[in-house]
C-alpha cells in the first residue's frame, strides 16, 4: 500500500514530456506495484517534505537536470530522484532516471553536487539514512555516465560514511567513527565501491593494502597517542593527514 501511493504521487508529480521507453527507468528494489485508486485517505497520508531541483551543475552542465523529492507516506520517507536530459533541438526536458529512496534520516537532504570520478562531469550525493554515531554521515551516491547520459546508483554508498573525493589517490575516501576511526580508500567499479586500502586508529594504528584477489596485507602498525585517534588521511602509503579539514568527522 506505501508503495502504491508513492507511485501515485511520482505520477502525479510529473510535469514533463512523455519519454521513450528507451529513456526512461525505474529502480525500486524488493517492490511490486499495482493499480490503486487515490482517496482522501491516501493524500492525508502523505506529505512532501523536502525538495530540491538543479539544472545548471549537475551532469553536463545546462543539459541535465535533477530533482529530489522527499515524501512521508504513512510513517515511513522515502526520497524520489528523477534526472531529466535536454533534447539538442528543442527546449523540452526527457526523463532518463527515476529511483526511489527509502530514508530514515532525520536531517535534510543537504545535496551535494560535485565531481566524485574526475571525469569532469559532476555527480550528486544526498544524506539518506540515520548513522548509530551522528558523527558518520551516511549518504547514496548518483555516478553521472556521459556515454549513457544517465545517473548510476552506487549500490553500497551508505557503507562509506563522510565520503570525499581524493584528489591525492583519485579515488573516494571515506570516515567511520567508532571506538576510534577509520580512513577507508575506495575506487568506483560498475555500480559499487570496491576497496582497496584503509588505516584504522584506536590503540594502534594499523594501514592495509588489499590486493586483486581481495586479500588484505598489512603495511604497518604503530603506538598512537589518544590526541591522534581521530586523525583523517588523505594517503596512505605513505601516510599523510588530511590538513585542510577542520572537521573532517
Amino acid at each position: 500500500m506505501k508503495l502504491n501511493t508513492l507511485l501515485i504521487l511520482i505520477y502525479f508529480s510529473s510535469c514533463t514530456a512523455r519519454p521513450t521507453d528507451n529513456e526512461k527507468k525505474v529502480s525500486v528494489a524488493d517492490t511490486k506495484a499495482s493499480k490503486t485508486t487515490i482517496t482522501d485517505t491516501t493524500i492525508a497520508n502523505t506529505e512532501i517534505i523536502e525538495t530540491f531541483a538543479d539544472s545548471l551543475n549537475i551532469g553536463e552542465k545546462g543539459k541535465n537536470k535533477i530533482q529530489l523529492i522527499k515524501h512521508r507516506v504513512f510513517d515511513e520517507n522515502y526520497v524520489i530522484l528523477k534526472f531529466y536530459t535536454k533534447a539538442p533541438q528543442h527546449n523540452r526536458w526527457y526523463i532518463q532516471n527515476t529511483y526511489i529512496v527509502k530514508s530514515n534520516a532525520l536531517m535534510d537532504l543537504e545535496p551535494n553536487i560535485a565531481d566524485f570520478n574526475n571525469d569532469n562531469f559532476n555527480d550528486i550525493t544526498f544524506i539518506s539514512a540515520q548513522a548509530a554515531r551522528s558523527a558518520n554521515e551516511v549518504r547514496r551516491l548518483f555516478i553521472y555516465d556521459d556515454y549513457k547520459r544517465e545517473l548510476t546508483s552506487i549500490v553500497n554508498a551508505e557503507d562509506y560514511p563522510n565520503m570525499l573525493y581524493n584528489k591525492e589517490l583519485n579515488c573516494i575516501d571515506a570516515f567511520l567513527i567508532h571506538g576510534g576511526s577509520s580512513t577507508i580508500y575506495a575506487r568506483i567499479k560498475g555500480d559499487s565501491l570496491k576497496q582497496f586500502a584503509s588505516v584504522h586508529n584506536d590503540s594502534h594504528r594499523t594501514v592495509y593494502e588489499i590486493d586483486k584477489f581481495g586479500e588484505e596485507k598489512l603495511l604497518r602498525k604503530d603506538k598512537i597517542n589518544p590526541e591522534d585517534v581521530y586523525i583523517r588521511y588523505i594517503n596512505y602509503k605513505p601516510l599523510k593527514e588530511y590538513k585542510d579539514l577542520k572537521n573532517s568527522h
